[in-house]
């Protein structure tokens, strides 16, 4: 489980936090600063590092019994059709 929390900025992309990364990365010049303000904020850095236990795992375990473990054999009926039946182009 995977947790990405996008900053965007004037319709860019300008930093993300990644769970897998643990801190905040800058996509832009603009980022940088605001990515190493956040991450020099520690109550801030935990707050996102524990979104993926509270969200994520939290959302993946309600959903899981319909989607991930559900399966069901498709249906598949196949039938002949005469030649003539249909108009010749």
């Amino acid at each position: 489980v995977r947790f990405l929390e996008r900053q965007i900025y004037n319709r860019q992309q300008f930093a993300h936090f990644d769970s897998e990364v643990g801190k905040y990365v800058a996509d832009t010049p603009l980022g940088e600063l605001q990515a190493e303000y956040w991450n020099n904020n520690t109550e801030r850095l935990e707050y996102a590092r524990g979104e993926v236990d509270r969200f994520c795992r939290h959302n993946y375990g309600v959903g899981e019994p319909f989607t991930v473990q559900r399966s069901v054999e498709p249906k598949v009926r196949v039938s002949a059709l005469q030649s003539g039946s249909l108009p010749e182009t």
